[in-house]
């Protein structure tokens, strides 16, 4: 693309305005996620007796992410426009999901128009899920993206309650309705962004510019930052450092213990805690409560004593909370060895990507790398479950705590390997 558009001269956001602002992106986009996989499913059994099948279906979305979002988070990487290069497909995308999003309740009673909806809608979601996260390094300067990104984290778990108690007030009565208002949202959102936002005067973007003016007079067009998304992956192989392939192979295991831990607990709780269905499924409940209270603090302690420090001590926290769960098979010790977990696991959740997009190499490659998080992340929810299931079957439900924990020590035994590389080189200073 053309590297001699003008920009805006810099509007100055604060660094809380624009977390904000962000948040509220993450927020309407995951408020429309956890509707549509806690109301689709319903949609879907009224056509499929097979369980798998919809669960096929519903599992989806998350197998077209792994292509779509590196691919449209690195065309936004590349995109240079009056507005920014983020905000462009924002303003498309959003409106486009929830007029998609309003559309389906209304296609329930054919299956073939309804699966139609639901596969435009995951590429249309997918298309812009890593865009929005990617203002955050954008705006803000490395040394406090950590407690940026930890309020969009919890913009993001605020979103199971608005969906439930949606849920709760309109879905028996006004289905189509409870659809709508989230909908809504969405839409209140992204107008209150494109009237708030224009990244083109964002630190990221101008100093994208600034490399594509350098790189246009040195007529080197080859160089990374305007590379395609399997240049940027073949570079972050090839790096000697193998900083960042870790960190991406450690996002994907720890991943897949947190995806373990949370969707075979209903089952476990049944199997192991003699608790019903609707018992089991909530121990949880007060587990996301404490990720929420963890949240901001391990922001905080991150920059205080080091993101890589503080996530190693967190996964460790993790572990041990899914180890005293294993020792104190209780229905309340289960309930406090997921608090304890959720609160560990916090500091990974908070501090992994905001280390990832610190090693990125340019500022042209932000959307990239928040994409190759999302992937790392979601190709773990995608095995744990898998993986840790495979064990359960082998060594019984009674040890599901225990094979979660297993996996998180290897996650740790990643991370700090990292830590020690980045001990030796000076990237060390802003991870």
């Amino acid at each position: 693309m053309s590297t001699t558009i003008p920009t805006a001269p810099p509007r100055q956001l604060g660094p809380r305005r624009i977390t904000l602002l962000v948040a509220l992106a993450v927020f309407a986009q995951e408020s429309m996620w956890n509707f549509y996989d806690s109301q689709v499913p319903p949609l879907l059994r009224e056509h499929l007796a097979s369980a798998a099948l919809v669960g096929f279906i519903m599992g989806m979305d998350n197998l077209l992410g792994i292509f779509i979002q590196p691919w449209m988070a690195n065309r936004s990487d590349r995109t240079r426009t009056r507005w920014g290069r983020r905000m462009p497909y924002l303003a498309v995308g959003m409106p486009l999901a929830a007029l998609l999003f309003v559309i389906l309740p209304h296609t329930a009673d054919a299956l073939p128009l309804l699966i139609v909806v639901i596969v435009a809608f995951a590429l249309v979601s997918n298309s812009f899920k890593p865009i929005g996260e990617a203002l955050v390094p954008d705006f803000i300067a490395p040394e406090r993206r950590s407690r940026a990104n930890a309020a969009v984290k919890i913009a993001s778990s605020l979103t199971v309650i608005v969906a439930a108690v949606v849920s709760i007030l309109l879905v028996d009565d006004h289905p189509a309705l409870a659809f709508a208002v989230i909908a809504l949202i969405t839409l209140v959102s992204v107008t209150v962004l494109c009237l708030s936002i224009r990244d083109s005067s964002s630190p990221g973007y101008r100093a994208a510019v600034a490399e594509d003016a350098a790189e246009d007079a040195a007529e080197e067009s080859t160089a990374v930052g305007q590379a395609r998304i399997r240049d940027t992956i073949r570079e972050i192989v090839r790096d000697p450092d193998r900083s960042r392939l870790l960190l991406i192979v450690a996002i994907l295991v720890f991943g897949s213990a947190w995806a373990g831990s949370r969707a075979l607990v209903t089952p476990y709780g049944m199997e192991t805690l003699g608790l019903s269905r609707g018992e089991a499924g909530g121990i949880t409940l007060p587990s996301g409560i404490a990720f929420l209270l963890a949240a901001y603090p391990t922001a905080l302690l991150a920059e205080h004593f080091g993101r890589l420090r503080t996530m190693i001590a967190g996964m460790a926290v993790f572990a041990a909370g899914m180890l005293l769960g294993t020792l104190v098979q209780t229905p309340t010790g289960t309930v406090v060895a997921f608090c304890i977990g959720a609160a560990g696991a916090s500091a990974f959740l908070v501090n992994a990507v905001v280390v990832l997009w610190n090693l990125a190499p340019s500022a042209r490659v932000f959307g990239t790398y928040a994409a190759l998080y999302a992937v790392g992340w979601q190709a773990g929810a995608f095995i744990g479950p898998a993986l840790i299931g495979g064990a359960v079957d082998v060594l019984g439900w009674p040890t599901m705590l225990l094979d979660i924990a297993v996996v998180a020590a290897v996650a740790v035994v990643i991370v700090v390997r990292i830590d020690r590389l980045q001990r030796r080189s000076d990237a060390g200073k802003v991870v």
